[in-house]
């Protein structure tokens, strides 16, 4: 059966509150049927996403009942419902979220259930690694590059790919900005998107997670483009989307979004491009993935666990998960997939690359740490941005409170 409770630690990482006593008892699924559990309400009972979770349940023997949440929902359900007994039979859900609900005694470790995880690229999968063990197999994942404005780029005199490392971005930042454009947009919020988002700097200047202050040349780096005029102030309190937004005017040259941003690319008006990150030295940055896993809580009984691990594998198999990847707009996590991403759209073979490169913020068995130093890094980034410290000061600060 399930944990008696969730442990109070895992869920202040989460920053969550869960009342037991306050709701009632809801079972996740009818006796007969098999639960499944996802952040896709976007996906009607006509999608090719729900099309293909029948398919997998038909193939295991079971009939299955579907429920999607939104995503900021969907872990605290988890987590209730893993106090009441009432978990889902296969749980998709955010990646970092993964680490900090197998610590909770939430999920079975692959192994225990079969759940195949061998053909997903060993990046993508490390997200999913809690001392030792695997838990679950990413759908797809989606991370961050540089989207370029080709006008912008023409009439400033900037070749993309003349841009390698940070001094020949700056570069072509100060001739933007010469030319009578825009430079770059990005988010700088203070919440965990101002983290995506300043991770592939951080760690494409060494940074390490567990030593905040080893990252402060990129710091410095964002902190120079809001001094030097490249970079709006209104980075502080940009999401994703606004920064888009901003992007989307044809005023800027550069914006750091996700794949995600794909569609509206193709509607903005003007001839775009997308380049990957670059390190400090050189090389593509590692950026950091977003996505979903499919994982298999326990239910406490060894027929249904290993059931729910065909169906999570299935859900994820290479003959399967190409039309899921191309409707939530991932990049694959099989190698042999993305390979046919390419040769039918070959503008994704950057997103590619770039996914290739990328890490888990939850990696190095950071875990449920992540959460306690992801707050702090933001909260610097905040502070940096904004002139209350010197980025030197502020990731001193950040460590001290992530400790």
């Amino acid at each position: 059966m399930f944990p008696a409770s969730v442990p109070a630690r895992l869920v202040a990482a989460l920053g969550l509150v869960v009342s037991v006593t306050a709701c009632s008892s809801t079972p996740a699924t009818t006796s007969d049927a098999f639960s499944v559990w996802d952040p896709y309400p976007q996906f009607t009972a006509e999608s090719e996403w729900a099309k293909t979770i029948d398919k997998c349940g038909t193939e295991a023997g079971v009939r299955i009942q579907r429920q999607a949440y939104d995503t900021t929902d969907l872990t605290s359900k988890v987590l209730l419902a893993a106090q009441q007994g009432t978990a889902p039979h296969v749980l998709v859900l955010d990646n970092p979220v993964v680490s900090t609900l197998a610590e909770a005694g939430v999920l079975k470790a692959n192994q225990d259930v079969g759940l195949d995880a061998s053909q997903v690229s060993p990046n993508l999968a490390a997200a999913g690694v809690v001392n030792g063990q695997t838990y679950g197999t990413p759908i797809g994942a989606n991370t961050l590059a540089l989207y370029y404005n080709k006008a912008v780029l023409t009439g400033a005199g900037v070749d993309p790919a003349s841009i390698k490392d940070w001094d020949s971005l700056n570069a072509a930042l100060a001739k933007v900005k010469a030319s009578g454009k825009k430079g770059i947009t990005f988010s700088a919020i203070g919440t965990e998107e101002g983290t995506f988002q300043f991770l592939p700097w951080f760690w494409g200047a060494g940074g390490a997670l567990t030593d905040l202050p080893s990252g402060k040349a990129a710091l410095e780096l964002w902190k120079s483009w809001l001094d030097n005029g490249y970079a709006p102030n209104s980075v502080v309190g940009n999401t994703q989307t606004t920064s888009w937004q901003e992007f989307a005017t044809g005023e800027y040259a550069f914006t750091e979004n996700g794949t995600w941003q794909l569609g509206n690319a193709k509607k903005a008006g003007f001839e775009y491009g997308v380049i990957p990150i670059p390190g400090r030295t050189g090389g593509a940055a590692p950026a950091p993935t977003g996505g979903e896993f499919v994982t298999v809580p326990a239910q406490g009984d060894k027929d249904a666990e290993t059931k729910a691990g065909r169906i999570a594998t299935c859900l994820t198999a290479p003959d399967k998960v190409l039309a899921s990847d191309t409707a939530l707009t991932y990049i694959s996590a099989v190698p042999s997939v993305q390979q046919q991403q390419v040769s039918a759209q070959p503008e994704l073979a950057v997103w590619v690359q770039a996914v290739q490169n990328a890490k888990g913020r939850t990696g190095d068995n950071l875990g449920t740490k992540y959460p306690k130093i992801s707050q702090p890094l933001w909260g610097a980034v905040q502070a940096a941005l904004t002139g209350a410290k010197t980025p030197e000061a502020a990731l001193r600060d950040a460590q001290a409170s992530a400790k």
